[in-house]
């Protein structure tokens, strides 16, 4: 049985680490506090709970600067856990680490063998599509790789080109339900969502495109007023939280936890 693509029983987050001065970023804006850090990732959790969800947290683990963001290494369809193959180097171990949590919640657990990456912030999921982009932690070799796992869950897998300049699909694309999605201008040019209602980000607001619908409120970064707008207008209700320290890692809001249902 398949679940609506933004109604979800469950939630895995990961503590941010003290190491997580040393995580990945595209660009240098200073190290994030890890202390701050971790009360806006408390705050995240408590908001995921409000929205309906049980949620584990687990452990921070000091190894792996990124892994607070616990979205990359691994896709849930159906209660059924993908180890996936995240394209940055520091990160690869990050799969095997989180493998016994997700045998602990999750109904099942099966890994993508491939000699290729995936990373779970280029995976968008619909009602019955998986939606990946290409990027530079995604490539062909292990989309295809993946298809077979996830057409065993009954889902079509789409693989679309992200534009070279965005790091991941999800950093400028969020899904709001079943026929809507919120993207950056740039994201919805490409062609990515014409079969979807775009609503987009408003001038200046881009980073706000990396948003969660958990259940019945679209969880935004707080700063993007205009954006945050548009949804309400649409008839969404909107819960703002602060990620200031998760984007100086490149991180957000969908990559801090991995969403599911059981």
């Amino acid at each position: 049985m398949t679940h609506r693509s933004f109604e979800f029983t469950h939630a895995l987050c990961r503590v941010p680490a003290d190491s997580v001065c040393d995580g990945l970023r595209a660009s240098d804006r200073g190290d994030p506090d890890p202390a701050l850090f971790r009360n806006q990732h408390a705050a995240y959790v408590a908001a995921l709970r409000d929205a309906g969800c049980a949620v584990t947290v687990l452990e921070a683990d000091e190894a792996f600067p990124d892994s607070v963001f616990i979205e990359d290494p691994a896709l849930v369809l159906n209660g059924v856990a993908i180890v996936l193959r995240p394209g940055a180097p520091s990160r690869l171990g990050e799969a095997a680490a989180l493998r016994p949590a997700l045998e602990e919640h999750c109904r099942k657990v099966v890994d993508l063998k491939t000699e290729g990456f995936v990373d779970g912030g280029d995976i968008l999921c619909t009602d019955d599509r998986v939606l990946i982009g290409l990027s530079a932690r995604t490539d062909a070799r292990g989309a295809e790789d993946l298809r077979p796992l996830v057409e065993a869950q009954g889902y079509r897998l789409e693989v679309l080109q992200t534009p070279p300049e965005i790091l991941h699909f999800k950093t400028e694309s969020s899904l709001l339900d079943a026929e809507t999605v919120l993207a950056t201008p740039a994201l919805a040019a490409s062609g990515a969502f014409d079969s979807m209602r775009v609503i987009e980000t408003a001038p200046g607001e881009g980073a706000s495109a990396n948003a969660i619908r958990v259940n019945d409120v679209v969880m935004l970064s707080a700063g993007y007023p205009e954006t945050a707008d548009r949804l309400t207008q649409a008839g969404y209700e909107v819960v703002t939280l602060d990620t200031s320290q998760a984007a100086l890692v490149d991180g957000g809001l969908s990559c801090m936890s991995l969403r599911y249902s059981l």
